[in-house]
């Protein structure tokens, strides 16, 4: 299993923060565009424990991958829980964790995924899915520093 820490400083408030990441739509506006993701489900405007969230997305080659998720924890202002149910990895349990603190929010995401067990997913991790997977919290990371630091963030949310 693969684990990838990440924490970003973004200079709003907890309610800003959580009211952004709380809405399901806004992944589509946090993910690299040549992954061609797109949420192929009814998604409420704010998600809830149990809310299950279908994708397809291209991740390499032009091919579609269906995907499901469900948000299976959620603790106000504080964390939400993804975990993958369908789709292209054996695991995937993403915690996206939110603290106040002085100027701002600390946002820290935690993810741990497995590719597969055997040569192939071993394979598979090496050659694409590390960098791939890593590429999308970079992008991620740019893209918020980006929104947030401009002076009125609605027109991303």
């Amino acid at each position: 299993m693969y684990k990838l820490k990440q924490e970003q400083f973004l200079p709003i408030t907890l309610d800003e923060a959580w009211n952004f990441f709380a809405t399901p739509a806004n992944l589509n506006k946090v993910t690299p565009s040549g992954l061609v993701f797109q949420i192929t489900s009814d998604v409420p405007d704010k998600m809830y424990e149990g809310l299950i969230i279908t994708y397809k997305i291209k991740p390499m080659l032009n091919i579609s991958v269906n995907w499901c998720t469900e948000i299976t924890h959620i603790k106000e202002k504080d964390f939400f829980v993804d975990e993958q149910r369908k789709g292209p990895y054996s695991i995937w349990h993403h915690e996206h964790h939110f603290k106040a603190i002085n100027g701002g929010v600390l946002m820290t995401d935690l993810l741990y995924y497995d590719i597969g067990t055997g040569v192939f997913g071993w394979l598979a991790g090496k050659l694409f899915v590390h960098k791939k997977v890593n590429n999308i919290f970079k992008y991620r990371y740019q893209v918020l520093e980006q929104y947030f630091k401009k002076s009125d963030h609605k027109s991303l949310a």
